[in-house]
């Protein structure tokens, strides 16, 4: 009966939906008041209906309802709780009302806390909101139904795929679905802002905070998905280029760049039709994730195979809502007025610089991600992998990190460029230092990497240098400085520590990169070996059993000097159910760095292994860094000046005429 009310509010939702994307543009072209108003009260029903939805999903996953085919093909009633709540998601069906959940969820804020906003812009907003439920809750209840049953069900299920039973997938499609769909709020309001042909500074105001919002949670699903694959899949990577990966990448460089042109037309009310459609693209960018995982055009650990129906209905949804919002783009765009004038040495100047290169890098991670998926479609065969990405993408992204601590210390409208290289020195002399003492250390058969290392010391360090100079210690002294420096908006700290973050997670980089030691081995009890500095015994194997598994655990003690510092258990995992094997990669992490191991198959000879280990240095601060990141970003959206009114625009000297 639950589930059966769950199916029946899924379908009650698709009418709610029809009705806030029709109701409130019709009240706009009418100037009617009573139909605008009915979008924040949809949005709030649709919101409701969606999670008795989902919550009813839930049930049938907790209780083992067989009856339910999604449940059947993704669960088993000897999986570890955890892992049938993550199990709801842990699949298309379930994933895709995940989607429409978190999407009813964001028009809902919006009707909350839309409170300070124009009643047609508003209006507008919730009613692009209701196209876009509208038709993802078509399309679930259409090719994507999780509430259909059984005639006959079995006694047990087919279990959740092996791979996906972790913490970290519990956590990881949340985030990044938080992301994906919080770039849909810019969107509509992009959309909202065309149908009524007006954009300002109090726009950008409006929507830079849901923009940070589904940026910083992108951040954080990219980041966790990364940290999942390095740890579950034992490969030892971090980063692959896969498709998918790609997929969640490429709406990040897009939103990283909507969120410096939103700063500069709000200050400055300049590069308006430049926004727009970075907003329209961030949202376009994550759509066309969502097909390239859910459509079946890729088979990947990350994604889910899905028939041909389901492909051409997210296709057409891809079409209509990218195809629709360039269109309107095109007529549209040249109706609105431009904004104000600057010299291309200014920091508005720095930020388009920033926005060319981070567009310009998505461009080219879309055609290494799409180029094969094309070719494939004509009969032909190309692989793009880690060599292309590397080679195009690490030189425009290299060039990007360089013009992030030089971009705040330049005047608006007009900057000196030469003062703020001035201000640079220190930051300069500290880059320098550490590249030249990472070239000593290592001579020069790690060019790149000493370069590498240079660079994020030079991000790192020089995100604080606009707070140093804010504060002018050296003019004021040292008390009155941090007076000075207690008084910034937290944005400026907010704004320091996501540049930060990005320099702490190139040194990452960097250093796992370049620096890590590996071997492959076969080993026997009582072998051992050496990593880099540390000797490797392997003392055996032992038999263990988990919840749905059994597994071989192999003991391994690390010495250094000597001396017992840690011990790692890596092991291989069969799981009864699904008959799939996995492999566990047992991580000891000492510092800022880790030494990974991870068992292959069988060796050649009796009782023994392959084994697989490395030391990677530093490697930590990759994810570290992203949390960096998403705490300057929650700090930027703490700020008080993003919750309240709208700016006044600036006076300025000349007519705003010019082009973006």
């Amino acid at each position: 009966m639950i589930v059966e009310f769950g199916h029946f509010a899924l379908m009650l939702a698709l009418a709610v939906a029809v009705a806030q994307s029709v109701l409130p543009l019709v009240g706009f072209s009418r100037r009617d008041p009573a139909l605008m108003a009915v979008a924040p009260r949809a949005a709030m029903l649709l919101l409701l209906l969606v999670a008795i939805a989902f919550a009813a999903l839930t049930y049938a996953y907790l209780v083992s309802d067989f009856s339910l085919l999604n449940v059947v093909e993704n669960s088993h009633s000897e999986k570890p709780l955890i892992f049938k709540i993550s199990g709801v998601w842990g699949n298309h069906e379930g994933s895709m009302l995940l989607w429409a959940l978190i999407l009813a969820l964001f028009g809902a804020a919006v009707a909350v806390f839309g409170g300070n906003l124009p009643q047609t812009l508003r209006a507008n907003v919730l009613a692009v909101q209701g196209w876009i439920s509208t038709a993802f809750l078509a399309f679930i209840l259409t090719t994507s139904n999780p509430f259909l049953r059984l005639a006959e069900p079995p006694m047990e299920g087919r279990d959740l795929n092996p791979v996906l039973q972790d913490v970290g997938l519990a956590i990881h499609p949340p985030l990044l679905y938080l992301g994906y769909v919080g770039f849909s709020i810019a969107f509509a309001f992009a959309i909202a802002a065309l149908i009524e042909g007006r954009i300002d500074a109090a726009w950008a105001r409006w929507v830079r905070p849901w923009v940070l919002a589904a940026w910083i949670f992108l951040t954080a699903g990219i980041a966790m998905g990364s940290y999942w694959a390095y740890y579950e899949l034992g490969w030892g990577g971090f980063w692959f280029w896969d498709p998918v990966e790609n997929a969640s990448l490429m709406p990040w460089l897009v939103g990283t760049a909507l969120l410096h042109s939103a700063v500069v037309m709000e200050k400055r009310e300049a590069l308006k039709v430049w926004t727009v459609l970075l907003a329209i693209l961030a949202f376009s960018l994550s759509l066309l994730g969502t097909f390239l995982v859910r459509s079946g055009v890729l088979t990947s650990v990350h994604a889910f195979a899905t028939d041909p129906t389901r492909g051409v209905f997210i296709l057409a949804i891809l079409c209509l809502f990218v195809g629709g919002g360039l269109t309107l783009f095109a007529v549209r765009a040249g109706t609105l007025r431009q904004g104000g004038l600057f010299a291309p040495v200014s920091r508005e100047g720095a930020l388009v610089l920033n926005n060319v290169f981070l567009t310009v890098a998505a461009g080219v991670v879309l055609f290494g991600t799409l180029v094969p998926l094309v070719v494939s479609a004509f009969g032909g065969a190309i692989s793009v992998g880690a060599p292309y990405f590397n080679t195009v993408f690490g030189p425009l992204f290299g060039a990007t990190l360089l013009v992030v601590p030089l971009g705040p210390l330049l005047a608006w409208k007009r900057g000196d460029l030469l003062g703020a290289l001035e201000r640079l020195w220190a930051v300069f002399v500290a880059a320098a230092l550490v590249a030249l003492g990472a070239a000593w250390l290592n001579g020069a058969t790690h060019l790149l990497a000493v370069v590498g290392l240079g660079i994020a010391t030079w991000v790192l360090v020089g995100a604080f240098a606009e707070l140093w100079t804010r504060a002018r210690f050296r003019d004021v002294g040292l008390s009155v400085g941090i007076r000075r420096l207690a008084g910034l908006p937290r944005s400026a700290f907010g704004t320091a520590l996501a540049h930060a973050g990005l320099g702490v997670t190139l040194l990452g980089i960097v250093s796992t990169s370049a620096f890590q030691t590996e071997t492959i081995l076969e080993m026997k009890p009582g072998d051992t070996t050496v990593v880099g500095a540390y000797s490797i015994t392997f003392d055996g194997v032992r038999n263990a059993a988990g919840a749905n598994y059994s597994e071989l655990v192999a003991t391994m003690t690390v010495r250094e000097g000597g001396v017992v510092r840690f011990v790692v258990e890596p092991a291989r995992r069969f799981y009864t159910a699904r008959q799939m094997p996995t492999t566990e990669a047992g991580i000891h992490t000492h510092g800022l760095s880790q030494f990974y191991v991870t068992l292959g198959g069988e060796g050649r000879e009796t009782d023994s292994v392959v084994v697989r280990m490395w030391d990677k240095p530093l490697v930590t601060l990759i994810w570290l860094g992203a949390l960096v990141m998403m705490a300057g970003g929650a700090l930027s959206l703490a700020d008080r000046r993003l919750r309240v009114g709208a700016p006044n625009p600036a006076r300025r000297a000349v007519p705003a005429v010019t082009a973006d």
